[in-house]
């Protein structure tokens, strides 16, 4: 019996392993810097200024991502409330696979010219929809994996099993089809791309989309494996009564302070955190004018930090419970927000630098640490924390409400950044929105109870 458990335990942890790629690589590192080159490189054909056409090719980036937080905001709760009505949750976690496949591997098609860019930003969103949906579904299986005392280390080691996942596959397109070297068209170590992709296409770079799909459709194998749901316990009333019990739920929650502030903390928070992960690549190509393949090794740094720092995150919480952890994450991301919004290529906070300083490299490596070991440990202690205010007859429904929180303002970050970077015509003064965000968050913690509420 125990071995059976440690199985459905690491097979629920692969699908960390299998999605990660889908942020590592897509939402990060490889595709959203890769996208805001191309667009940018649209817009000024175009006839826009440099300037005007990487504020343009933000806005643009974050419009997809405002579009798609809307949808699962809206439609997450829902789903998980039928979800637990019926008492199913692996047919939905099965069909939104197929969609995520069919979207990434369609990201092959961003061709350098940026003909098909909306066709890929739309096939982008519709990617990041599908995994966001399908995890509301996975974490709804966590509370029934373990005591509330081991929920910790087992949300922080299956998150830090994530990152790993998404330190491997950055490595991978790295040295196999990455074009690191423009002129050249060859890889980190000097490969041409496999498979005999064109470089003149930056096809290698291309063949990020389905080589995310391939990775999901293996590495999922195990939890489709050794993941099994108990005999559904099917209540009657269809969608109109999984409705009626989502409405009492939203209702209630306003009669649940720690609940209530933890929803809006977190809402506020992750909102921020999904920002930094959405426009850091981006930051680095536009403001600090970075190669793809310094943002790739940037990409390394961050993913390696949170492989290690999410895990220890995890053990902390083992130790001493979630809510100190999500503090202390925060505010090493305000930190990093602010210096990012204060240095650029030419000055550190005001300061002049000396043409041509490695500086902003350095402090922004080091900033791309801090925010994958922060970020990473952040995830992993929020997902830890609302099992401690989620009901154990409805998990697939209070994760809907987890994933609303994170999504119902998913459009704020984004659509603020976007304002700003036009407003200022600065992608680097654009991030500032991301700082208010985590302080209001902040403040927020203050009424959460550190041992939640699931016990009254």
């Amino acid at each position: 019996m125990a071995t059976e458990q440690t199985r459905r335990v690491w097979g629920w942890m692969a699908f960390d392993w299998a999605t990660q790629p889908f942020y590592t690589l897509g939402l990060t590192f490889i595709f959203g810097p890769y996208f805001a080159g191309v667009a940018t490189e649209f817009f000024a054909a175009g006839g826009m200024s440099e300037q005007a056409a990487d504020a343009q090719a933000q806005s643009v980036w974050s419009l997809g991502q405002t579009l798609a937080g809307l949808f699962v905001a809206i439609l997450g709760p829902i789903l998980g409330a039928y979800a637990d009505s019926t008492g199913r949750r692996m047919p939905w976690i099965i069909a939104f696979s197929f969609v995520y496949v069919g979207a990434t591997w369609a990201m092959w098609y961003m061709v350098p010219d940026g003909s098909a860019l909306w066709f890929c930003l739309i096939a982008f969103s519709i990617g990041f929809i599908a995994a966001e949906f399908a995890l509301i579904f996975t974490n709804a299986q966590l509370p029934s994996l373990g005591s509330q005392e081991a929920i910790g280390k087992i949300s922080g080691t299956g998150a830090s099993v994530g990152y790993w996942g998404g330190v491997l596959s950055l490595f991978i397109m790295l040295l196999f089809f990455f074009e690191a070297n423009d002129e050249a068209g060859t890889t980190l170590i000097g490969l041409t791309p496999a498979f005999g992709l064109d470089p003149a296409m930056r096809e290698g770079t291309r063949f990020v989309g389905p080589f995310i799909a391939v990775w999901y459709v293996i590495f999922m194998i195990p939890y489709f494996l050794w993941v099994r749901e108990p005999k559904p316990v099917v209540r009657q009333g269809g969608i109109g009564a999984a409705l009626s019990d989502l409405k009492a739920s939203i209702a209630g929650v306003l009669k649940r302070p720690s609940l209530a502030a933890f929803l809006g903390s977190s809402m506020l928070y992750r909102d921020a955190l999904n920002a930094l992960y959405g426009f850091g690549g981006v930051y680095a190509r536009l403001v600090l004018d970075w190669s793809l393949t310094m943002i790739a090794v940037f990409g390394i740094i961050g993913a390696v930090t949170a492989g290690v720092f999410t895990y220890v995150g995890g053990v902390f919480d083992g130790r001493y419970g979630p809510k100190p952890v999500i503090r202390v994450c925060v505010w090493i991301l305000i930190a990093v927000c602010s210096i990012i919004v204060g240095m650029s290529r030419e000055t550190f906070f005001g300061l002049p630098l000396a043409e041509g300083s490695s500086l902003p490299d350095i402090v922004f490596y080091i900033c791309g640490a801090a925010i994958g070991g922060a970020g990473g440990a952040l995830y992993a202690a929020s997902r830890s924390m609302m099992v401690r205010h989620t009901n154990p007859d409805r998990p697939t429904e209070a994760f809907g409400l987890f994933a609303l929180s994170g999504k119902a303002t998913a459009f704020l970050a984004p659509a603020l950044i976007g304002v700003f970077t036009l407003w200022t015509q600065s992608p680097r003064l654009g991030i500032s929105p991301v700082i208010l965000l985590f302080l209001a968050g902040l403040v927020l913690l203050i009424w959460v109870n550190k041992n939640g509420d699931r016990a009254a």
